[in-house]
């Protein structure tokens, strides 16, 4: 029996071309919820991720390769329950791409690394960029700034 692939399965399969590893090599690194975030470009609830209302200075990093994302000096409070930025540490870090799926014309945020799905970007932010960058706690681990004593 045939089965009918949705464009968003297209844009999985392209999005891994980006990394060597295998799916199968996927799955073994990430846990069952982040492979479907990361790799299926699902969304974790809001308020329910790690990071939403996390205040502590430092830095966030792609859970699946490690490369730098986000620094928390460009993370602000947005009300939707997603750590919210900004700005990225460097706009080659990230990768933007148009994602129609929804019925909706959104912004796709992907790690420039690994291809990692990240969360989208909207143009309601706050100034200077008026970007806000709503990120899926998943796709982040975050590292606190040294503490000096």
């Amino acid at each position: 029996m045939a089965k009918y692939i949705k464009s968003t399965t297209y844009s999985f399969i392209v999005m891994t071309a980006k990394d060597s590893k295998s799916e199968d090599e996927w799955k073994q690194k990430l846990t069952k919820e982040q492979y479907r975030v990361l790799r299926l470009k699902g969304t974790e609830r809001p308020f329910s991720g790690k990071y939403w209302n996390n205040r502590e200075k430092g830095v966030y990093y792609c859970t699946g390769c490690g490369f730098p994302l986000f620094n928390s000096s460009t993370q602000f409070e947005s009300g939707f329950g997603w750590p919210s930025f900004s700005v990225p540490i460097n706009d080659k870090n990230v990768e933007i791409q148009s994602d129609l799926s929804l019925g909706m014309k959104r912004e796709e945020v992907l790690c420039n690394e690994c291809g990692g799905h990240l969360g989208h970007v909207f143009n309601d932010g706050p100034k200077p960029s008026g970007l806000q960058y709503c990120i899926n706690s998943i796709s982040l681990n975050f590292k606190p700034e040294d503490k000096k004593d």
